[in-house]
């Protein structure tokens, strides 16, 4: 029995005995296939015995280290090659020429001499198979069963596309004259596959947002927005009139201070009252900052161009977004927002939306605000107890 026969005598029960059934593709019929490539590129080929012999042995265990996982599974078939050539008639060149060309079929290697050419093309054979799409399914199975990743049909023909028009070519003569037209062929299968996949994506699409407008019930819509309208409203109304009622405590505070402490504080007597004074009058400060903060507007350009209308950029809800705009336009744009029902749809909810973010920023300098103010009315308080301790002691 001659050492190829041995080979795949040896890669059949290795794979049989080890193989997950997981791997639906890269399995014996995907190595009997490369062998067959193989074959018929060294018959198209001027290759040396010695070349052919380990070019068959290649593709025979290029792809036998699957049975310990796909990562670095070349680095193990040549393991499992060279445990096999040990016990055959196989030279020191064969053997190591073989271990070299396995190597090869690494992706991320770039073949240098023919033989390496051979066995890349061999690989990828399927490339240029009139079958290719149906043998592709088998590696997409292969993926799923092992968890590597689920595809969905557009994603897995734009991923072949992307394989076959970026990622590969083919390297030697033969291949590029008679393998070539059918990847081309392949290629152009693929992106009609792509075609038609986002054609039936996008009507199905409108069909879901078709039903979803059916399904939503409109006066239920509007009171909704009018409810969170009236909500968010009355909301930053509160916290407009929390803001006002500090900043007035604050401000007779302060005016208090300045009109009756202040002027007695010259008097060597009232001393003790400097300290007290400075920080009543001082927390009363701070908290008319954060009050002020927290009402204050904040402006916006006022401007916006029809290319942002039609590109559904603009939120016309808000005043700040239009202030500055001629009449005629805001018009013209607003018209445009009401043949739209999903622009005015996502328009009222952005306004929603950034009303929430307005809201959450004013009462969060008011809780600063009211801490502020509690705080430094109690230290106050104290301050001045002390104070008066300190004079009578």
């Amino acid at each position: 029995m001659n050492i190829i026969q041995q080979a795949e005598d040896f890669v059949f029960a290795h794979f049989k005995d080890n193989l997950s059934p997981s791997y639906t593709y890269h399995n014996f019929n995907h190595t009997l296939r490369v062998v067959n490539a193989t074959e018929k590129l060294i018959e198209k080929h001027q290759v040396p015995a010695m070349e052919k012999t380990a070019l068959l042995l290649a593709a025979w265990f290029h792809d036998t280290g699957y049975t310990g996982g796909g990562d670095k599974h070349e680095q193990r078939s040549i393991v499992i090659f060279n445990s096999f050539a040990q016990n055959t008639s196989a030279d020191a060149p064969t053997t190591a020429l073989t271990a070299q060309l396995i190597r090869a079929t690494d992706v991320t290697h770039e073949p240098v001499s023919l033989a390496e050419q051979i066995i890349r093309d061999a690989d990828t054979a399927h490339f240029a198979d009139p079958n290719y799409v149906l043998i592709c399914e088998l590696l997409r199975e292969e993926w799923r069963l092992l968890g590597f990743k689920t595809y969905t049909d557009l994603e897995w023909a734009s991923e072949n596309r992307r394989i076959l028009t970026q990622c590969h070519r083919f390297y030697t003569d033969y291949a590029k004259r008679k393998w070539q037209p059918q990847k081309d062929v392949n290629i152009a299968l693929v992106q009609q596959q792509i075609k038609t996949l986002e054609a039936d994506q996008a009507k199905n699409e409108g069909k879901k947002k078709k039903a979803e407008k059916e399904e939503r019930p409109e006066r239920g819509i509007e009171t909704m927005f009018r409810t969170t309208l009236n909500n968010h409203t009355h909301l930053s109304q509160i916290a407009d009139s929390k803001a006002n009622i500090l900043l007035s405590v604050n401000a007779i505070i302060i005016s208090i201070a300045l009109s009756t402490l202040v002027p007695k504080l010259d008097s060597p007597g009232n001393v003790h009252l400097v300290l007290p004074t400075f920080i009543m009058v001082m927390f009363s400060v701070v908290s008319i900052i954060f009050a002020i903060l927290s009402t204050k507007p904040k402006v916006t350009r006022g401007l916006f161009t029809r290319e942002e209308i039609g590109q559904k950029n603009i939120n016309l809800l808000f005043f700040g977004n239009f202030y500055k705009m001629p009449v005629g336009e805001y018009l013209w744009a607003m018209n445009e927002m009401m043949k739209d029902k999903e622009y005015l749809y996502d328009s009222m909810i952005k306004d929603l939306y950034y009303l929430g973010i307005v809201l959450n920023r004013k009462y969060k300098l008011l809780r600063i605000t009211y801490t502020i103010f509690m705080v430094g009315i109690i230290v106050s308080v104290i301050a001045f107890v002390l104070a008066f301790r300190s004079v009578t002691a």
